[in-house]
């Protein structure tokens, strides 16, 4: 069976890192889920770590069992052929509930060598990793555990002044104000309902009509009618809406906003909104988790974020983006976990 990893390697330089840090072998591991891997790579990213991305498969009946349960053996660690074969790590980065029994295993194979450092609460305790980070709004605390505000992303100030230094031409030809709109979907905590899908339409209609741009883009949570009925909204007025066609224009889009639009289903796109200093207008469902509310409710006292009512609401407040915290926070960590595994042998 071939291993279900991606075969690819993520470097970037936008931090210098510590020289013992920039030299370790570094694993992300999660299940694919397209948030925790942006979490774990914004951190890898800043960092200037290279970085081998493992996928976990969720085969049954062992991703019911997790967080608590065994790993897959076809997927142990060192296991030829398996999502962990090869050398295993000095430094692994994961997030998720099915990748918690693979970082435990890890940690048991390595007799404690690899720092292990995980994304959000595992759910097993904060003696799960060497190194936790959860948002403030989460209950989680330990020695070893970091909260933030917000979370860890990919949304840089240099990918912001670089897409604004060389405008994506599909956006740079909308009149201003120009309005970044980001649509999440359906979750577990949430449904977009045909009532939801209508006021959205309306509000985003109400805002247009104004004169606002609209830069729309989904995910691929986004309900087909939803999705659909956003296209065809872009059809008759200033808008873009991207069908995953072309570059994602994501990064372009949040560089080119006088505000953001964003949808409660999601706190990952919630965070990346405020990193860029303009207005975040939340369109908030009747189901958001009850967490994720209090996320929001700190930014709307931080004056970064509103209610959205289809109107072009300005905020003003410095940029908010607790990545190079976090970053700068896990490499302090590891050091001190490579110092100590210096003084052992």
């Amino acid at each position: 069976m071939a291993a279900p990893r991606v075969a690819r390697r993520v470097k970037a330089g936008s931090a210098a890192p510590p020289p013992d840090i920039a030299r370790a072998r570094s694993w992300v591991i999660t299940d694919g889920k397209a948030g925790d891997e942006t979490q774990c790579l914004g951190l890898v990213e800043t960092l200037g770590l290279r970085a081998d991305v493992r996928r976990i498969p969720g085969r049954a009946p062992f991703s019911w069992l997790a967080p608590w349960g065994p790993v897959d053996p076809r997927h142990a660690p060192g296991r030829s052929g398996g999502a962990l074969a090869g050398p295993l790590p000095d430094l692994l980065l994961a997030s998720g509930r099915q990748a918690v029994p693979y970082l435990r295993a890890i940690r048991r194979a390595s007799a404690g060598r690899t720092f292990t450092a995980f994304l959000k609460d595992p759910r097993t305790g904060p003696e799960s990793a060497d190194f936790i980070w959860v948002p403030d709004y989460d209950d989680l605390r330990g020695p070893n555990v970091l909260t933030t505000p917000t979370p860890p992303h990919r949304v840089t100030p240099a990918r912001l002044a670089a897409a604004r230094a060389a405008p994506d031409p599909r956006l740079a030809a909308l009149p201003r104000p120009r309005v970044a709109v980001l649509v999440g979907g359906d979750s577990r905590h949430l449904r977009f309902s045909a009532a939801d899908t209508a006021r959205l339409l309306a509000e985003l209609s109400a805002m247009s009509e104004a004169g606002a741009s609209l830069m729309l883009t989904v995910s691929r949570r986004t309900p087909p009618a939803l999705r659909a009925a956003l296209a065809v909204l872009a059809n008759d007025r200033p808008a873009f809406f991207w069908d995953g066609r072309g570059e994602n224009p994501y990064v372009p889009m949040l560089a080119l906003a006088e505000a953001v639009v964003v949808t409660s289903d999601s706190a990952n796109m919630v965070g990346e909104a405020v990193s860029t200093g303009v207005a975040v207008l939340l369109f908030e469902l009747p189901g958001t988790y009850v967490r994720h509310r209090r996320f929001f409710a700190g930014l709307q006292a931080a004056g970064a974020l509103a209610p959205f009512t289809g109107q072009l609401d300005m905020l003003h407040y410095a940029p908010i983006d607790a990545t190079p915290e976090i970053a700068r926070r896990l490499a302090d960590a590891y050091m001190r976990h490579q110092a100590r595994i210096a003084l052992s042998r």
